[in-house]
């Protein structure tokens, strides 16, 4: 069977990889003009053009069995245990067992379902049914939500202990002011006890955090924005949550200065790399070395190629409402995370908050993806894409959930100088908004109108000049301009 020809193509879909060495580069074949816009593997979606920002793959088009969808493949399977449950496996007589095991196993059916025939994202890498099984999980975690949402305040938290037995239970939270010395004479054997007090598993978790954050949003400005406001809305709310309480060298130091900030900084990094990489893939049967077949297994596990996110919020009006509704919606699930626990009494430490970071870690940056692509193409991109829009709805629903199950907490009064800090800062926004993409408009045109006509009357003011005259024509040349219809109707 002859080995496809090697094709070029642009696409937005995640990282390639370098060959090992030269015997493993990708030959292009006879000089073609390069496809754009269409990505050759499974998942890869056309487009009418590429953009600037998006870099270019060589792709030989191996199509392997890894790519195939499987579909007859996972309905036998599917069907045989389902058939073996009903005929080969005694039902338990214990009505809670099964009903966790149905629930169970109608979420794994959909799953089943969804990961052979949603529809494929922007991403592809490891592989497609990689994001389409997040998706899936996004729909049924929403459908807990509204189910959690719709029941009481008392049979909701009760409903937790069905997941685990020790839920349920009110916890105390966990203050993190109190002593802020950074040296405390008082303690001889350990002065600096109160670093060491805050250095506990949330440390590692914020640098990890905003890294990936930072390779979601592609934007050193718009995280730095993200962080330093989540660290203001800390301070706002810590009269609502113990939790939000904490010493300014936490707050600053600690939190923005040596975990978000390095956190962003390698991010940075990482997408300055990706951005500059060249992006060459080949099949792993067509790699002559094993080192390079090797190196092909471990560039699975990243993107096919990459999309530089140029945000532009101070371009257009549609631009920076987009950049600030991001920007809002990301401080919402931050202070979901900490809202949500309190209000249905899961500690810190508990595998359910871990998985829910999981989750938004796997989800979010599809949504990103997707949202960048709506605002960048809206012609092609001419709706909202479908991850994007679950993250935005699962964000709102835990909103909701918090409000409906503790709402003397959020609505606890404000200090009055917090309440102007906001004020001050709205207004602020408010009025940059109307100079920038109101006034400065109405500015700029006023004064291009103005140039204008100045220039139209100097125009005409202007004495005119001999070679402005028009020529004076003779009586010949009039006779002859006259003669020349009539001799056209002769011939």
């Amino acid at each position: 069977m002859a080995k496809p020809e090697p094709k070029k193509s642009s696409s937005s879909l995640g990282f390639g990889n370098k060959p090992a060495s030269e015997e493993q580069e990708v030959s292009n074949g006879p000089a073609e003009p390069p496809v754009t816009g269409a990505a050759h593997e499974p998942g890869g979606r056309s487009k009418p053009g590429k953009r600037s920002t998006e870099s270019e793959v060589y792709d030989d088009g191996t199509n392997t069995f890894f790519w195939r969808a499987h579909t007859l493949t996972v309905l036998f399977i599917l069907t045989c245990a389902l058939v073996y449950v009903t005929l080969l496996e005694e039902t338990p007589q214990d009505t809670a067992y099964n009903t966790k095991r149905g629930i169970v196993a109608s979420i794994l059916v959909f799953l089943c379902f969804g990961v052979t025939q949603a529809k494929d994202g922007p991403f592809s890498r490891p592989h497609p049914a990689y994001w389409r099984f997040w998706l899936c999980v996004s729909v049924v975690y929403e459908l807990f939500l509204i189910f959690i949402l719709f029941q009481t305040v008392q049979d909701g938290r009760l409903f937790m202990k069905y997941i685990d037995a020790k839920l349920g239970v009110p916890l105390p939270e966990r203050d993190y002011g109190g002593n802020c010395l950074i040296y405390d004479p008082g303690n001889t054997t350990d002065p600096f006890h109160n670093i060491w007090d805050k250095m506990d598993g949330f440390v590692p978790a914020h640098f990890l955090g905003w890294y990936i954050k930072t390779l979601m949003i592609r934007d050193w400005w718009m995280c730095m924005i993200i962080s330093v406001m989540f660290e203001f809305l800390e301070y706002s709310l810590e009269h609502q949550l113990p939790n939000f309480s904490e010493c300014w060298w936490d707050h600053w130091i600690m939190d923005v200065l040596v975990c978000n900030g390095l956190g962003i900084y390698c991010g940075m990094k990482t997408l300055g790399w990706l951005s500059m990489k060249p992006y060459q893939w080949q099949g792993l049967w067509n790699i002559p070395t094993y080192k390079g077949k090797i190196k092909r297994i471990a560039f699975q596990f990243t993107p096919y190629s990459w999309v530089k996110f140029e945000w532009r919020p101070a371009s257009n009006l549609r631009r920076w409402l987009a950049v600030l509704g991001i920007i809002f919606m990301f401080l919402l699930a931050e202070l979901n995370t900490f809202y949500l626990k309190f209000v249905l009494w899961m500690p810190p430490e508990h595998y359910l908050v871990l998985l829910r970071l999981v989750f938004f870690v796997n989800v979010g940056g599809v949504a990103m993806r997707e949202i960048y692509d709506f605002m960048d193409d809206p012609k092609f991109h001419k709706k909202l894409g479908q991850q994007a829009w679950l993250v935005a709805a699962i964000t709102v629903t835990e909103f909701l959930i918090v409000v409906k199950y503790d709402p003397k907490t959020i609505m606890l009064p404000i200090p009055f100088f917090i309440t102007q800090f906001w004020i001050l800062g709205i207004v602020l926004i408010l009025t940059w908004t109307l100079w920038r993409f109101f006034i400065r408009d109405i500015t700029l045109r006023y004064k291009e109108t103005r140039r204008r006509k100045q220039e139209g009357s100097a125009e005409r003011e202007r004495p005119p000049s001999n070679s402005s005259k028009t020529p004076v024509t003779s009586g010949r040349s009039k006779l002859n301009g006259d003669m020349d219809p009539l001799r056209q109707r002769k011939s």
